[in-house]
């Protein structure tokens, strides 16, 4: 499958705190910056964190059933191989991370399957990271 890189711009309350969240936890390459935006290479995709006073969504996200679990709303993330989900788990598992929503297994013997977390960075913004084992189940109904 190949895509298009897609950009993301998100407020961050706190620049610094977040630069060193999505630099050191997650070990993005820094693109270009400012005093109140950075780029970072997201899995190939151009994300940016631009600093804005915090907002509703930051201070007490609205979440939806799915599965069993209370998703965030709004979030964003990307689908990573099964591997690269695996390794990133336990990076983050190893780092002490907070989850909102532990590692896990989603619609476990449906159509869909995947592996999904949920973690909040240091300004408030819900991520998820997902894989599958077979990635034609992405839009599967």
């Amino acid at each position: 499958m190949s895509l298009s890189p897609f950009h993301l711009a998100i407020p961050v309350y706190d620049l610094a705190a977040a630069r060193r969240f999505y630099g050191e936890v997650f070990g993005l390459e820094e693109g270009r910056s400012s005093t109140q935006w950075v780029d970072f290479n997201f899995y190939g995709h151009q994300l940016v964190i631009h600093e804005h006073p915090r907002t509703a969504s930051q201070e007490s996200a609205h979440t939806n059933p799915v599965d069993g679990h209370d998703v965030p709303v709004p979030h964003f993330g990307v689908v990573l191989e099964w591997s690269e989900w695996e390794a990133l788990a336990e990076r983050l598992e190893s780092l002490g991370t907070r989850f909102v929503i532990e590692p896990h297994i989603r619609f476990k013997g449906q159509v869909g399957e995947q592996a999904t977390m949920f973690l909040l960075d240091p300004c408030g913004n819900a991520l998820e990271f997902k894989a599958f084992k077979d990635i034609d189940q992405l839009f599967a109904k």
